[in-house]
């Protein structure tokens, strides 16, 4: 077996790896960006057989024009990310678990981090886990921990970084004091923050396309944790309808999570413009966007909201997984260096890795 990271590895996306295994070429998502509109680089990687998307997100999709180029193989994503892609390619993809015809062992099961989002086991224990963006804090998508495997690409977005999400959530809700605009992927926190500050007793509005998003979910109640399906019917009755012109009060999430697009954009230019409020980023701040400027020059506020693992998750999946190789993906060289210390573990630091 044979893996090799076409991107994803020493640096913040697009998510990309190689697999080769049982005579089988896999890729392992084909994603865009998350800073400006970068691509893995598939030159000389020829025709592949699958194409395994862990979940819906661009940084592991957004890519998906490229698939021409490597023989148009076949489709396979959690069934959220199908039904809530805007794709038609994706939306004509085969659901992850139909993997499993494919001829190898497979697994795959619940990462957390946002709709549908999965890990996936190729090969069996003697195989590859994939993790693709996991998060076990999350107090509204199911996580469970992968099965044990010889090697793993693992989620580590935040290196040793280890303070809790319920930290995190508290010191938020302490900027709550005035109108408090969260912007957020619809497909991902930005649901759970909602759930949380309402919970609160925080007057909460969210835009159409949360709204859109927490329907979709409320009908796959099994990608839920136990008492989400009723979380987000009570979200849907009780939450306000966000409107980019509407009245700013109480907290507001909206969809576009550097405020480049959508009612974050209109609604963030407002209250940054006016001085009404706070503006506060909790995900990625990717270059060149309104929030990374905004946050430099102090007119905005960056606020993290776990969506990855911290070092106490990770010492957790590497319990679940026991790998003997296990290759850090999503953060730069040096925090996966300072990861592999708190680890007391060497981690893959090379693109390509066998066994």
């Amino acid at each position: 077996m044979r893996l090799r990271a076409l991107s994803g590895l020493g640096v913040k996306g697009p998510a990309c790896f190689l697999l080769e295994i049982a005579g089988r070429r896999l890729m392992l998502d084909l994603g865009r960006g998350p800073d400006g509109e970068a691509l893995p680089d598939l030159s000389g990687v020829g025709r592949v057989d699958a194409i395994l998307f862990s979940h819906g997100h661009a940084d592991h999709t957004g890519g998906l024009h490229l698939a021409a180029g490597l023989g148009d193989p076949p489709l396979f994503a959690p069934e959220p990310a199908i039904a809530l892609s805007r794709d038609p390619a994706m939306q004509a993809a085969r659901r992850l678990e139909a993997f499993a015809d494919f001829g190898l062992p497979f697994d795959c099961g619940p990462a957390g981090h946002a709709p549908g989002a999965c890990w996936m086991r190729i090969g069996g224990a003697e195989g590859l886990v994939y993790t693709g963006d996991l998060s076990a804090e999350g107090g509204l998508y199911r996580c469970t921990m992968p099965p044990q495997a010889r090697a793993m690409v693992f989620d580590a977005s935040y290196g040793a970084a280890d303070q809790p999400l319920a930290e995190q959530a508290a010191g938020l809700m302490e900027l709550a004091d005035g109108p408090l605009l969260l912007p957020a992927p619809a497909g991902g926190r930005g649901l759970e923050m909602a759930l949380a500050f309402l919970a609160a007793g925080h007057r909460v509005s969210i835009c159409a396309a949360h709204r859109a998003v927490a329907e979709a979910m409320l009908a796959r109640p099994g990608w839920l944790v136990p008492g989400g399906a009723e979380a987000l019917a009570r979200l849907l009755a009780e939450a306000a309808d966000l409107v980019p012109d509407g009245p700013l009060r109480g907290t507001m999430i909206a969809a576009g999570p550097n405020a480049e697009r959508d009612s974050a954009a209109m609604l963030a230019r407002r209250m940054i413009g006016e001085r009404i409020g706070r503006v506060v980023f909790t995900g990625h701040l990717a270059q060149g966007t309104p929030a990374q400027g905004w946050v430099a020059e102090g007119r905005a506020l960056f606020r993290r909201w776990n969506v990855h693992p911290t070092l106490a998750g990770t010492r957790a999946l590497f319990e679940a997984v026991h790998p003997a190789q296990a290759m850090p993906a999503f953060c730069t060289a040096d925090a996966a260096g300072r990861l592999a210390a708190a680890l007391d573990r060497p981690l893959v630091a090379t693109a390509e890795v066998a066994w």
